[in-house]
């Protein structure tokens, strides 16, 4: 049977990002996106939820986001759907949660839905996103205890500049 495993979210972050180490050197850095939904209830009133959805990212492309995005930056982010499971310390009981594990991200720019720059690509071809273009694909590896780790990521941020206060990214 053929499957599809995709997700594209737009929203805000509720946090500002923290880049994690692995025992292994392995970078990654888990954020939440703040995600709206707008919609007519049954009565005709115009009704907004907001969903919170968790996103890891690995790599390059945790690097990038914790370098330059603060809470309440707007991304566009691809991924798909991966599911944690562990066993509650407390209970003993098994417990699981669905995630996101991003593959790329855009910055978009505050307030204006522009894109600032894309994320850096992934092993099915990609490259440097630039404009309204994001980064190509990445093929998940597994090798880490969190869920599989990066399938290898473009070198892209070892041409940034050195982190400084107030600068924008290059892209």
């Amino acid at each position: 049977m053929a499957s599809f495993n995709k997700v594209i979210l737009m929203g805000n972050l509720t946090r500002t990002p923290e880049l994690r180490s692995l025992p292994s050197g392995t970078q990654l850095t888990d954020i939440t996106l703040a995600v709206n939904e707008n919609y007519t209830d049954k009565s005709g009133n115009k009704q907004e939820s907001t969903h919170f959805v968790e996103v890891t990212f690995w790599g390059k492309q945790a690097e990038l986001i914790c370098r330059w995005k603060k809470q309440g930056d707007p991304l566009l982010i691809e991924g798909s759907l991966k599911q944690d499971k562990w066993v509650d310390k407390e209970t003993g009981k098994n417990r699981s949660k669905l995630k996101v594990q991003g593959s790329s991200c855009t910055f978009l720019n505050r307030g204006s839905g522009e894109s600032g720059g894309g994320g850096g690509g992934g092993n099915r071809g990609g490259g440097r996103g630039r404009g309204n273009q994001g980064g190509g694909g990445n093929d998940s590896g597994g090798g880490d205890d969190y869920g599989g780790g990066p399938g290898g990521y473009d070198d892209y941020a070892t041409s940034l500049p050195e982190s400084g206060g107030g600068e924008e990214p290059p892209f």
